[in-house]
């Protein structure tokens, strides 16, 4: 019966891999190291929202000087 449970075991971790993978499911693995990779994406989102609000400031400025070029043209 050892070969059988053998042979069992490695057929069973073998779906079980093939079922985490289809279906996208977390490990103990993945989750292990969750909250230094939930601090990194919370880092970048707020890299983010600065690089936005520096974009929309310096767009506005463009915004300006080509609304007054264009009125100088005129």
């Amino acid at each position: 019966m050892v070969g059988i449970d053998s042979y069992m075991n490695t057929y069973l971790d073998r779906r079980m891999k093939f079922l985490i993978q289809d279906y996208d499911l977390a490990t103990r693995q993945d989750l292990g190291n969750f909250e230094a990779r939930l601090k990194a994406v919370e880092d970048t989102t707020s890299e983010i929202d600065i690089f936005e609000t520096e974009a929309e400031d310096r767009l506005g400025a463009l915004e300006a000087r080509l609304k007054n070029l264009k009125e100088a043209k005129k």
